[in-house]
Parts: structure tokens; sequence; C-alpha cells
């Protein structure tokens, strides 16, 4: 009985902090196109050399970054900038779309 209390207390705080919830991909695309496609491109794969390819990458990866530059974590001028007016939801938003996008090899 205690298992099942310990569980199901888990599973409540899980969905109260947030991360029960599904990332909004429409979102995430509507989003990128006002605030990443300048330097990253509308799918998240930039031609400019200087900046990073997004499509294709894991959302864990991508949201971790955001976060880390949001936080000063993760240092650079411009991403901090972005990334400050950034809500949790926006970061997990922007991170599902780029990583539904395919990511362009190249070589």
């Amino acid at each position: 009985m205690k298992k099942i209390v310990i569980a199901a207390m888990s599973g409540a705080l899980l969905l109260i902090s947030g991360q029960g919830m599904a990332a909004d991909i429409e979102a995430g695309k509507k989003k990128a196109g006002e605030t990443c496609a300048a330097c990253h491109g509308a799918d998240g794969n930039s031609l400019a050399p200087n900046f990073p390819k997004l499509g294709g990458q894991h959302s864990s990866y991508l949201a971790k970054a955001l976060s880390d530059y949001k936080s000063g974590a993760r240092k650079d001028a411009i991403m901090a900038g972005m990334a400050a007016t950034l809500s949790k939801a926006d970061i997990e938003n922007l991170a599902a779309y780029y990583a539904t996008q395919s990511g362009l090899r190249t070589r």
C-alpha cells in the first residue's frame, strides 16, 4: 500500500511541476519563425557556417542549451539575449519543434 501511495504522489508531483505536459510543436514553429529563423533558418538548418544547425537535434539537448543560455550557465551574448525572454513552455515548444525537423548533413 505504501508503494502505491508513493507512486501516486510522485505522479501527481510530476504533473504539477509541468514535466508531464506535452510540448506544443505548432507553438514552437511559430516562436521559431519569430525568434530563431533569422539565424538558424526556418527549419533549423542554417546555411551560414557560424550558426549551429538545430534541425534534428534531440529535444532534451536543445531545451538544456536554451535553459543554460537563459540562466547564464552557457555563455553567448546573442543567445543570452534571445533566451532571456523565453518562458519554460517556449523553450520546451522550440525544442520539440526543432527535434521534429530533418537535420541537413554536411561534409
